[in-house]
């Protein structure tokens, strides 16, 4: 009679699949990375582009050339919108921005977008090239200049004499006609810098929606 041992064959199976399955491993780990990182840009391009809210107002990259990172703050004086963002290149860059309350001009209450933004702009030069100047500009309608009748500026009634600054340039100088800008110079950010601008945007008669045109600058050759 012939002796027979389960235990030996199940034990034979049960290495063969070990030896099966220990190649497949480092694939299995390769995939479950491949779609950790799929799923992190995924989610990051997902942000791209989507309205940052803050105060009466939202903010987004929509136009591309530059990524927002954060943005906080109401907007007043004392609690200005602040936002984080990363610039690839010296190309000009827009900001997207539109109320998200309803529109009524010189409202302090909280309840309304009322044409008076303190902003605080903390911009990394993502680029390779160092910017020694740097501009802002107002638009009402994109790519089309704003200019001084249409109220929308750099704080052209001079109410806060103190509103503008900025960490790396010592001086500025605006206009406000033909163009609303706002021009920084006799400075300089280094690559994987950043600066810190603040100014203060008003409209005696707010828009839903209207734009700031970012141009860093270098060097001319």
């Amino acid at each position: 009679m012939r002796h027979i041992e389960p235990a030996r064959s199940v034990s034979v199976r049960s290495g063969a699949a070990r030896r099966t399955a220990a190649p497949l491993l480092p694939v299995i780990l390769l995939l479950a990375a491949a779609l950790s990182f799929l799923r992190s840009a995924h989610a990051e391009d997902a942000a791209h582009g989507t309205p940052w809210l803050a105060g009466a107002y939202s903010f987004s990259d929509e136009l591309g050339g530059f990524r927002i990172r954060s943005v906080t703050g109401s907007g007043t004086k004392a609690d200005p919108v602040v936002i984080g963002e990363e610039l690839y290149s010296a190309s000009p860059v827009t900001l997207a921005i539109r109320a998200t309350k309803p529109v009524r001009a010189f409202d302090f209450s909280g309840d309304y977008a009322n044409g008076f933004v303190h902003m605080r702009l903390e911009v990394l030069n993502a680029s390779e090239r160092a910017w020694v100047e740097f501009e802002f500009e107002l638009q009402e309608i994109l790519d089309l200049p704003s200019t001084y009748g249409d109220g929308l500026s750099f704080d052209q009634g001079r109410s806060d004499a103190n509103a503008i600054s900025s960490d790396s340039f010592a001086d500025f100088s605006r206009d406000f006609e033909p163009y609303d800008r706002l021009l920084f110079r006799n400075g300089k950010i280094d690559p994987r810098q950043t600066d810190s601008f603040g100014f203060l945007i008003t409209d005696y008669t707010p828009t839903n929606v209207f734009y700031l045109v970012q141009y860093p600058r270098i060097p001319s050759t």
